[in-house]
């Protein structure tokens, strides 16, 4: 395929995946849903467990397989955007006092699952083909676990964010458990790649290469940043090129060292310098809010792209393998032990750091999502031939279930709480140091 043919197809795609993106995103909010949740439905509704299956010519048509590596790549970049903008939100609402509560939290939330979902898999593994060729079921059981672990960053931040709970201990504390659990998760992912591969150098350089990165980040960019970005003599123009330069280049890096992609962006967030810190300097100088770029450009990047990575996987996902008994217990058994280790860990773990009230029972319920970073996973594991179509189908209708069931359980909980009396606002719980 030409260049000209390929840039015509993806153009024509792009404009199909953001219609269909944003129509089933609208009707889903009608129901509570986040946005992200009809992404997720649209992009399997794109792939051929319905557009295919039912016009399979024009599902080849419009998306050919010349064209899958440049929405892969399109999807990759809408992601960099969107975690960058989660890290740089973590780091404007985490306050202090949280650190052995987030740890121990997270240590549950990540172990239990860990655990519970490599045992799932193994036991499996005889009666399903989850299993790729030349890949071991040890090392299949343990992705299955790393991708059970994950929490939906970006979510839970949204959710967060949305119901007016950053700044109470609830939402900080989840927020920093939910980072914790994801750095954890891609610390763990980069081992099970580096086993599968059969060499070490894998994981020796995503370790080696993480701590030189974070040495790097916390050092030197994280108190450049904090005392150049603050300069009032800075065009906002220029903070936007060096900001792009550091999420870019960051990104970069962390996927050669096996980290990916989002990792690097991530970490370049939690290192910036929140927009609403930046204005306080602007205003306590007296030379009135400073132009934000930033913010909307890395907004505009991560709606016009994601759905890119939501179609990508939904063109792998073939929903039709359910039809197969064997499969569809599978699945059933991955929701289960999702939601039940997850969910009870983190309600565990937050009850052992002295969380009281109905705080472990929300925790739980938030940490419970997959959503988008489970996803992420699943391609990496597709992309490094551990994940098998049936793995990948199963998985991606865990973090659809996990996802969607999010929003509904944590509003059944707030009218159980009101009915008892029990629900604390977020002005009654503050974090210790928050305004």
């Amino acid at each position: 395929m030409s260049t000209e043919e390929l840039t015509t197809r993806f153009l024509l795609a792009a404009a199909v995946i953001l219609v269909v993106c944003r129509v089933v995103s609208m009707l889903v909010r009608r129901i509570g849903q986040p946005p992200v949740v009809g992404e997720m439905l649209a992009g399997v509704l794109l792939g051929p467990s319905l557009f295919g299956a039912i016009a399979p010519g024009w599902s080849a048509a419009l998306f050919p397989k010349d064209l899958l590596p440049v929405i892969y790549v399109a999807g990759q970049l809408g992601l960099v955007a969107l975690m960058f903008q989660a890290g740089r939100e973590l780091r404007g609402y985490l306050r202090p006092g949280l650190g052995r509560a987030a740890l121990t939290v997270s240590s549950f939330g990540v172990a239990v699952p860990l655990i519970a979902g490599a045992g799932m898999a193994y036991a499996f593994h005889t009666h399903v083909g989850i299993t790729e060729a030349g890949v071991g079921p040890v090392v299949t059981a343990v992705f299955v676990g790393v991708t059970l672990a994950i929490t939906a960053f970006p979510m839970l931040a949204r959710i967060i964010i949305e119901r007016g709970l950053a700044g109470a201990r609830y939402g900080s504390l989840a927020l920093a458990s939910g980072g914790i659990d994801d750095f954890a998760a891609w610390l763990m992912l980069a081992a099970v790649l580096s086993v599968a591969s059969g060499r070490p150098g894998p994981i020796v350089t995503a370790v080696v290469g993480a701590a030189v990165f974070a040495a790097i980040l916390i050092f030197v960019l994280r108190p450049l940043l904090d005392r150049w970005l603050r300069d009032s003599r800075l065009s906002p123009e220029t903070a936007l090129i060096v900001t792009m330069v550091l999420v870019l280049g960051a990104a970069g890096f962390t996927t050669s060292i096996g980290l990916y992609a989002v990792f690097g962006a991530f970490s370049i967030g939690l290192v910036m310098p929140p927009q609403q810190h930046l204005d306080e300097v602007a205003r306590a100088r007296g030379i009135g809010r400073r132009t934000d770029l930033v913010t909307p450009t890395m907004d505009g990047i991560s709606r016009m792209l994601v759905p890119m990575f939501f179609t990508y996987s939904g063109l792998h996902t073939r929903f039709a393998l359910l039809t197969d008994p064997r499969v569809l217990w599978f699945s059933v058994a991955a929701i289960v032990v999702a939601v039940i280790s997850k969910g009870g860990a983190c309600w565990l773990g937050a009850r052992l750091a002295g969380e009281r009230g109905w705080l472990p029972v929300r925790l739980g319920t938030l940490m419970n999502a997959r959503g988008l970073m489970q996803l992420i996973a699943l391609n990496v594991g597709l992309q490094a031939g551990i994940a098998s179509p049936t793995l990948f189908t199963s998985l991606v209708l865990v973090a659809m279930v996990t996802t969607i069931m999010t929003s509904p359980v944590l509003a059944l909980i707030d009218r159980i709480a009101k009915a008892r009396g029990g629900l604390v606002a977020a002005a009654d719980n503050p974090v210790e140091g928050a305004a």
